[in-house]
């Protein structure tokens, strides 16, 4: 007996600052507040789109994200085009959010499929990419893909 497949539900992050982070998910991905709790030792929040749950914060750390350790890599959000990508870009450069690249590249050499890339303010890594249409730019890490962070 085969297994069905299994869908993603949620993504919960841990984080160190629930207002800032909850500001900057809903600027960059245009996320709604679905559910939230700021007061007392238990601080939470649910985002999504249309009612739909995508990610949950979480205040329950400090620090920021340990790159070096095993664990997440990197979240990656699909956008319907590259515009859209664009925009993203557009609002993290208004925030003064940190890009890994300079732009939007392609996930390689040869690759139409690609977006931005970049950390959110606990430098949890996180990329918007759309199918195509980031060939106009260069890959910029020659030899691996651009969504491993080199």
């Amino acid at each position: 007996m085969s297994t069905p497949a299994l869908q993603t539900g949620h993504i919960g992050l841990n984080v160190t600052d629930l207002a800032r982070s909850t500001a900057f998910y809903r600027r960059v991905f245009g996320f709604e507040v679905l559910g939230e709790q700021t007061d007392g030792d238990r601080s939470f929040a649910f985002l999504g789109h249309d009612g739909a749950l995508q990610v949950t914060l979480w205040q329950q750390s400090s620090g920021t994200f340990p790159t070096g350790r095993p664990g997440l890599h990197h979240l990656s959000f699909q956008a319907p085009d590259i515009e859209t990508v664009h925009r993203a870009e557009a609002t993290l450069r208004e925030l003064g959010g940190e890009l890994v690249y300079d732009g939007v590249v392609p996930h390689g050499e040869g690759a139409s499929s690609g977006g931005v890339f970049f950390t959110d303010p606990d430098g949890i890594r996180l990329e918007i990419y759309a199918p195509s249409g980031a060939d106009t730019a260069p890959a910029p890490t020659q030899g691996a893909p651009t969504c491993g962070f080199f």
